[in-house]
């Protein structure tokens, strides 16, 4: 490293996403050059400081004018995002189960009648958001891509959990590529998949507070449909705008390939 790291190798040591030598090499580096070690510190507290205002407005609750207005009927097309946010604040039918032969027959149980409750998992309606946003990016929809041999390495030391890139290949999708996302008082991860077509789906991973639930369900959150539950001290939320049953093909898939899975 004798003319010192650029700004992608600097970016990578600031986010642990270097091997273990070249972490300690670039780290040495900076140690005698005070002038780039500050200049990346300031890239730090300036992460730090939107994570931290994420964090806020994602904690915050919905305004009551933005309820009144997403409650009223779509007169026309342009509310379609409307109704997605009003979706957001509805959960859908709990079928709590153990085990995955469980999951299968009360995911393709019909919803009884009067099911829908509200959900206590605020970590699910962050995944549905972080769903609606990133997958209409046409060009910034992950932030590392999947061809980038670190992005589970990077991951994995950012949310303090084992992850794994689910190969859903054999169902039609392809992986982009990964991001770090700001999760309440912590961090998760999603993974987001595409087919030919150019329909998207994420799966959204985190380290859930103790005490989470950890029943396989089903939500439908507008247009969306989930599938999340906890396995192994980590939370899995698949989400799609996608049939029912095509979700809970890929759920199962991923289900059999999570780390710690029987083989």
């Amino acid at each position: 490293m004798n003319h010192g790291p650029n700004d992608e190798q600097l970016s990578a040591w600031l986010d642990s996403a270097l091997p273990d030598d070249e972490q300690q090499r670039v780290e040495a580096w900076l140690s005698t050059n005070p002038e780039a070690e500050a200049r990346v510190r300031a890239w730090a507290a300036d992460r730090d400081a939107l994570r931290t205002l994420g964090d806020a407005w994602l904690a915050a609750p919905v305004p009551e004018r933005l309820l009144q207005v997403v409650q009223r009927p779509a007169p026309a097309p342009v509310w379609r995002q409307a109704a997605m946010a009003a979706g957001l604040l509805v959960a859908g039918a709990a079928l709590g189960a153990c085990g995955l032969w469980q999951w299968q027959q009360q995911a393709r149980a019909p919803l009884q009648a009067g099911a829908v409750a509200p959900t206590t998992n605020a970590w699910v309606t962050r995944a549905a958001y972080a769903h609606a946003v990133y997958v209409a990016e046409p060009r910034h929809a992950v932030e590392v891509r999947a061809q980038e041999e670190h992005l589970a390495r990077w991951l994995t030391r950012r949310i303090d959990i084992p992850v794994k890139l689910f190969d859903l290949h054999e169902h039609g999708f392809e992986l982009i590529g990964g991001r770090l996302l700001p999760d309440g008082d912590g961090k998760s991860a999603q993974l987001m998949y595409q087919d030919a077509q150019g329909l998207r789906v994420t799966v959204y991973l985190r380290k859930p507070p103790d005490g989470t639930e950890t029943a396989f369900r089903w939500e439908r959150q507008g247009e969306l449909g989930l599938f999340y539950w906890v396995e192994s001290g980590a939370g899995y939320a698949l989400v799609g705008a996608l049939p029912k049953a095509t979700l809970l093909t890929l759920a199962e898939a991923i289900y059999k390939q999570h780390p710690g899975a029987a083989r």
